[in-house]
């Protein structure tokens, strides 16, 4: 069995008991970060075996990993934070592990953009998971296609790009769309600000953000 445990992205007491037992229950957890994650398993006291699995390596040790599968391990996959898989690394172990049959469950839990979502006050029965834009190749093209979109539109940035984002969003999608910025989601400082995207740029330049970010922006009426 290969599970899919979803981790906190902020508060540690946002961890479901289902997802301890089966962290403490797995033959190895893989984890993005084993610093990262080895505070989390510390905290709940989770002394499971712990392997680096991420965006460079997946490649090359999925196979392994699917052959540990199959003879028996169950194995855990989490990421620094949130569902893996979601702007995180997984699909393609999750994808190599399906097609050699083996069985793959993913838990319910933590993932930034649903409570960055609610919390917009923008329309969310039907929304566009963005992710992270392209940096640079395709990114200008990627900002057309979104600009004609209905469904409110979900993005992750980082603090250091969370301007440029915004101004871009700005030209492309209109100076006067709502939108909010929701950042350090669950932690002490979380704060959600919502507005224009122009007000929003403005906002940033002066008072530059710390964390991780999630922008939601209304859809084309």
């Amino acid at each position: 069995m290969l599970y899919i445990v979803p981790t906190p992205v902020g508060n540690l007491d946002d961890m479901t008991f289902r997802a301890i037992s089966v962290l403490k229950e797995a033959d190895l957890i893989l984890a993005e970060d084993t610093r990262t994650s080895s505070v989390l398993l510390k905290h709940y006291d989770i002394h499971t075996p712990l392997r680096s699995h991420h965006k460079f390596n997946e490649h090359q040790t999925s196979a392994g990993i699917v052959e540990e599968l199959l003879a028996g391990k169950t194995i855990a996959l989490i990421s620094d934070a949130g569902t893996p898989a979601i702007s995180d690394p997984g699909f393609f172990l999750v994808r190599e592990a399906v097609n050699a049959g083996v069985e793959v469950q993913c838990l319910p839990g933590a993932t930034a953009f649903v409570p960055a979502l609610v919390d917009s006050g923008l329309p969310n029965d039907r929304f566009f998971f963005e992710g992270f834009l392209p940096q640079k190749k395709g990114r200008q093209t990627r900002l057309s296609q979104l600009a004609e979109l209905s469904h409110t539109i979900i993005i992750y940035e980082s603090p250091f790009r969370l301007v440029k984002t915004l101004e871009q969003l700005a030209e492309y999608l209109g100076a006067e769309r709502q939108a909010s910025v929701s950042r350090e989601i669950s932690k002490i400082h979380e704060d959600t600000r919502r507005g224009t995207l122009e007000e929003l740029a403005e906002h940033y330049k002066a008072m530059p953000a710390k964390g991780e970010i999630v922008i939601c922006v209304a859809g084309k009426e």
